[in-house]
């Protein structure tokens, strides 16, 4: 074999072996940041399966129920009639609008104790956002600012 051919091999192999490690690198970092968006309501018809993997459930924070110990925060989630027990022991403090009633949604895996250990958590709080109880719309739909101010005049001409 000459030495030019054995430089091409030793470089289609080098460059096979890179790629195939790039490979499974990418599906085992896909295989790890998965997770599965379930209800309380499914989490529960689970089983064991539940425990396997990395899911992410949301409900109503139940008022009363936050129990802050250093970084950690215990508190209960609700969906309609059924509850679930959360733990969150992630790195970051939980947002703003964390609080009793607000819309929360855990990312995380689900104990054989029955605790949902949560290592992200989002929070909304919807009336926040919401427009005030009587208050007018910005702009009608399908009309731009010039439109709804000049009234009833279409700013074209014909």
């Amino acid at each position: 074999m000459s030495s030019e051919a054995s430089k091409y091999l030793k470089f289609g192999s080098v460059t096979v072996l890179i790629l195939v490690s790039l490979g499974y690198l990418a599906y085992t970092g896909v295989q790890d940041s998965k997770s599965y968006y379930v209800t309380i309501k499914e989490l529960n018809a689970m089983g064991n399966e539940a425990h396997s993997k990395r899911l992410r459930v949301a409900g109503n924070v139940v008022p009363g129920s936050i129990k802050r110990s250093g970084t950690r925060v215990d508190f209960m989630l609700k969906e309609n009639d059924l509850t679930l027990p959360v733990s969150y022991t992630g790195t970051e403090a939980p947002p703003d609008t964390f609080k009793d009633d607000s819309q929360a949604l855990a990312d995380g895996k689900f104990g054989s104790d029955g605790v949902f250990h949560a290592k992200q958590l989002q929070a909304k709080c919807a009336s926040k956002y919401a427009p005030k109880p009587g208050a007018a719309p910005a702009a009608e739909p399908g009309k731009s600012m010039s439109q709804n101010r000049s009234s009833g005049s279409s700013g074209m001409s014909n």
